[in-house]
């Protein structure tokens, strides 16, 4: 087996990932781990923007105020202060990188980028580069980090275990190259950067969504996970059973879309006074509820009466991709579906992104950082993979680190061939059957209890090739989403109340006095 040594090896590429590495190459060596399919993973995939602050009519106050309501009173209030008030300071650093935001030509302007305002949000403070501000962000922070020569870059290696001293510190990763072949990474820390468990679902708006990887492998060394069951469902996929999953950003509700039921009817007044502009989960369940209401298979995202300028200059990555698939949204509704889109818990940490293992920090949507709550607010997910990246390559220059990686646990090698990679996705696909089935927008003990069995008898099922085959990036995404998909099943049936994206008919209430943060965790592998 092929062993290197590291300083800082960084599992993941995305916004969070990138941040990360450039904030930390002056004064470490990084080793960025970013396997092909994260060029199209959940950071590329965000359309509608960052919020921060930055109109001078804005306030960080107002801010914080909005995300402690969006986030259903489990916010943690000091995370969420701590995020809003380096908001500012991470925007400037994206602008001073060339990041092309889309500018404001009103003469009068407050502020020279254009803000758009979204669900949740109390005025417009979302930057935004038109409607592919992922896309943006990903290609100007790549060239900064393809143009380092002290940060190393590797696409030929996935991780799938995460390793461990005999103090039980994290100490690098076991990789598998193209050819399947074992590699030691050996890091003296370790960063996760390795996005949510959207992928758990069948519906998602992402085309290669992450399904918990890096939570599961952080909880098999002992890191404590939060608040599982808070799984966001984005109101507003596009519908199209043939295609490819395509998401329809929050803005173009902020910016005046209507909902309708398939027979044309505005609905979400019925539900809530914010209409279309009400958080993320009171939308998803409002469409859930039409949908069951007037049996159809999707509702109806209507900008018709919008200006067909205003609808190309705010939305032309939409406009052209629903014209590809024959649609004409400045005449015809678009069909939406909700779908899984954000996880917001993860790998418990501190502010400066650091988990409970030595040694290994966690940051993006693989944390939980108390920011979210129990849902979401719009844009609020790139500004939290922006403040903490650049929190933890603080902590990190400035950490007393060990002169060397530590010496990591024996592991097991050999063994029979891997598990075809047909069987693994086929007990994948099974998973995420399951727990659309059980764990999906609305949840109730009974199906809850029916989820859980079948995903132990899952797990049960296809622990043997996990003990005794060698491993494969297929086996080990099932052996990861299994253990993970239990521990949230687990928290969500724990959970006695209805509070943000977590609804069970059977308690729709919230529980009286401060609500409680959940916490799962794995004993770790003897």
């Amino acid at each position: 087996m092929t062993r290197s040594e590291h300083d800082v090896l960084v599992v993941g590429g995305g916004v969070a990932g990138l941040t990360l590495a450039l904030e930390l190459a002056d004064h470490r060596q990084v080793t960025l781990l970013r396997p092909v399919q994260d060029d199209i993973g959940a950071s590329r995939w965000a359309q509608g923007g960052i919020a921060a602050v930055l109109d001078p009519r804005d306030a960080v106050e107002d801010h914080v105020q909005d995300t402690l309501i969006a986030g259903d009173g489990l916010c943690d209030e000091e995370a969420v202060r701590f995020t809003v008030t380096h908001s500012t300071a991470a925007i400037e650093w994206l602008v001073a990188l060339g990041v092309p935001f889309t500018p404001d030509p009103t003469p009068d302007a407050p502020y020279p980028f254009h803000l758009t305002r979204e669900g949740g949000h109390g005025t417009r403070r979302i930057i935004h580069a038109a409607d592919a501000t992922g896309q943006a962000l990903i290609e100007t922070l790549l060239e900064r980090v393809f143009g380092d020569p002290r940060i190393q870059v590797r696409d030929d290696l996935q991780a799938i275990e995460l390793l461990a001293d005999a103090q039980r510190a994290c100490c690098g990763a076991l990789c598998l190259d193209a050819a399947g072949n074992p590699v030691t990474l050996a890091a003296r820390d370790v960063v996760l950067a390795t996005g949510g468990a959207s992928g758990l679902f069948r519906h998602t708006t992402s085309p290669a969504p992450a399904c918990g990887e890096g939570m599961a492998m952080a909880a098999a060394l002992g890191a404590t996970l939060m608040n599982l069951e808070f799984q966001q469902f984005h109101p507003t996929c596009l519908y199209d059973p043939a295609g490819a999953p395509f998401l329809i950003s929050e803005a173009v509700r902020g910016e005046g879309g209507r909902l309708r039921d398939i027979h044309g009817r505005a609905f979400m007044a019925d539900y809530d006074s914010r209409a279309e502009l009400a958080p993320r989960d009171v939308v998803a369940r409002a469409i859930h509820a039409e949908m069951q209401r007037t049996r159809a298979s999707h509702v109806l995202l209507d900008v018709t009466h919008l200006p067909a300028a205003q609808i190309a200059h705010h939305f032309p990555t939409i406009q052209a991709h629903c014209q590809s698939r024959g649609l004409d949204i400045t005449r015809q509704p678009i069909p939406v579906v909700p779908a899984a889109h954000y996880s917001c818990g993860g790998v418990a940490t501190d502010l400066n992104g650091a988990s409970d293992v030595p040694h290994l920090y966690a940051i993006g949507e693989v944390a939980c950082t108390g920011l979210h709550g129990a849902n979401r607010m719009a844009s609020n997910s790139l500004l939290e993979c922006l403040v903490f990246a650049r929190a933890a390559a603080r902590a990190l220059r400035e950490a007393t680190s060990r002169e060397t990686a530590g010496d990591p646990a024996p592991h097991r090698a050999g063994g029979e061939a891997p598990m075809p990679p047909a069987e693994a996705n086929a007990g994948l696909q099974e998973l995420r059957s399951l727990m659309s089935a059980h764990a999906g927008i609305v949840r109730h003990d009974a199906g809850m209890d029916e989820g859980l069995r079948a995903l132990e008898a899952l797990a049960e099922r296809y622990a043997p090739f996990w003990r005794r085959q060698r491993p494969s990036v297929e086996s080990a995404r099932l052996h990861h989403a299994t253990r993970l998909a239990i521990l949230l099943m687990q928290a969500a049936r724990q959970r006695r109340e209805s509070r943000g994206l977590h609804y069970n008919r059977d308690c729709p209430d919230r529980q009286p006095g401060p609500a409680r943060a959940s916490r799962s965790r794995l004993a770790p592998p003897e």
